[in-house]
This record gives structure tokens, sequence and C-alpha cells, in this order.
């Protein structure tokens, strides 16, 4: 099947599912929203510039799962990262608050990634985007740029942070050129169980 069909056809689907899935989780929206403002100080949605489609900057949406004031405090704990390569997780990382820690295991902290998805910045399915300021883009890894991040993928539904930074990059490359409707589908489909077991998530 053609790239360019596929891309228009993975587009749509984007567009009609995110769309519904804003609308059916108004209500769930304005519950989390309540209770992010009002258990910690600080903004309820929490933005951070992450690497695009072609390495293009975007503005990625997440409700806030940590104190106020929480990146400036990375370098003091970097000595703790449980992860290798370019990614960077504390299963008890202090700077979690408790309703974080909630929205982190359910994965609802990402359910703003819709607008990502609906604006044309991200797509329901593709490899995660990266901060900007911690991409790790070189060599083969940087084909993972290729195709819009997603709001779920292969390392999603794979085990999340249960694996290293080289089995998320060999995930992401199996997608980048193997890709398809099919699959796509496939992995929404698979996403809700993992969601629901939380495997890998914290």
């Amino acid at each position: 099947m053609d790239t360019a069909f596929i891309m228009r056809i993975k587009r749509l689907i984007d567009l009609t599912v995110s769309l519904a899935l804003l609308v059916l989780a108004l209500p769930l929206f304005l519950l989390v929203s309540l209770a992010v403002a009002t258990t910690s100080p600080g903004g309820v949605i929490f933005r951070q510039v992450r690497a695009g489609h072609s390495g293009r900057p975007f503005e990625m949406l997440k409700f806030r799962t940590m104190y106020d004031g929480a990146d400036d405090q990375r370098t003091a704990i970097a000595a703790h990262n449980e992860m290798n390569g370019h990614l960077f997780k504390i299963r008890h990382d202090p700077r979690i608050t408790p309703v974080g820690r909630v929205l982190r295991r359910l994965s609802l902290d990402e359910l703003p990634q819709l607008v990502n998805v609906l604006r044309g910045e991200m797509s329901l399915v593709g490899p995660r985007p990266l901060p900007l300021f911690d991409s790790g883009y070189s060599g083969p890894a940087r084909a993972r740029l290729s195709v819009p991040p997603g709001l779920t993928g292969l390392w999603q539904v794979s085990g999340r942070s249960e694996l290293s930074w080289e089995e998320m990059v060999r995930l992401d490359l199996y997608y980048v050129h193997h890709h398809s409707v099919r699959m796509d589908l496939t992995i929404l489909a698979r996403t809700a169980p993992a969601v629901l077991t939380a495997r890998g998530a914290h």
C-alpha cells in the first residue's frame, strides 16, 4: 500500500478517534483537573517541548503529575536514574505528587495529548516523543523521527518502563519500517489491556 495513502488514512483515524475521545472523556478531564489543582500548587497542564515528526519541536501536553518546579531538580537526582540511554525514570521519584502517581499508573496524565493528536502534532500510534533537550536522535535511533510521534506505540504495549533504551529503539524502528493501518489498529486494541494492568507504569 502506498505510504502517502497510509498516512492519509492514519490522519483520518487520528482526527475521528481523538475528537470522539475528547468529547467522551470531558467529565474525566474535569475530574482530573480538579484533583490536580486542589492537591498541590501549580498549573493543571504541564507543557514540555518535544521532538516531533522530522525533528520539528512541538509543545506536548500532560496533566501535571509532579510538584511545581520539578524540572529544576532533575540534575540533583540524576544519579538515581534507573533507566539507560536517553530515558529518565525513577520508580519512587520524590518529585511526583500522590495524585500524580495514580494518574501515571493509569496513564491518565497522557489524556491531554489527544489535543496534540487533534492538532496534527502527534498521532494515536507512533514512537513516543522525547524531550527536545534529551532526544538522543543519533545513528539508527534518528529514524524514529521519520513518522509522527504517538500517544501509544509498540513500546507502551510491550512493557513500557520495564524495557531498556535499546529495546525501545528496536521496537520503534520495527514500527517505522513496517507500520500500517492494520498494525496501528492492533496496537490501539492492545493499549487498553496494557493500561488496565499498568504493566511497566511508574
